[in-house]
């Protein structure tokens, strides 16, 4: 029974990075998909298509942080916490850089058609964002509660 503890402490260490690299890549693709379609049909401003296609590997980057914030030795002390801390933590990144990159899509396809709403157009995308940023601040804040 106590290996399976430490089992799921461990896996609670490296999930923010593994969801969050899974919802960027989700994401960044799904965006990337909607750059290349506007790129088509129009004739320039494919920078700043492609700049948007990014924006969901941030959830990753954040994963990464919130992965090295909770490695530490796992105790049968600290691996439920770890545990929950970093699967949660990393479900919301996920979902949050998937949902993300749908907002992009809808951001390309609008702007692509019409340019003066890019501005506007983007800003579903960033509320997003703010999620992600979200559930990485509770992460880290919640890390620091667990025991050393």
């Amino acid at each position: 029974m106590e290996a399976i503890i430490l089992t799921l402490g461990w896996i609670g260490i490296y999930a923010p990075v593994a969801l969050g690299c899974v919802g960027s890549a989700y994401g960044c693709a799904r965006a990337g998909q909607a750059a290349a379609g506007a790129m088509l049909d129009t004739d320039s401003g494919y920078g700043k298509f492609i700049g948007l296609s990014a924006m969901p590997s941030t959830q990753g980057i954040l994963g990464i942080v919130i992965m090295f914030t909770l490695n530490r030795p796992v105790t049968v002390t600290d691996a439920p916490g770890l545990f929950a801390i970093g699967l949660l933590s990393g479900i919301a990144l996920m979902l949050s850089a998937m949902y993300q990159g749908m907002a992009l899509v809808g951001a390309i396809n609008a702007s692509k058609t019409k340019p003066e709403v890019f501005g506007l157009s983007i800003a579903p995308a960033a509320i997003v964002e703010g999620f992600s940023v979200f559930a990485f601040v509770f992460a880290l804040v919640l890390s620091g509660s667990l025991p050393k």
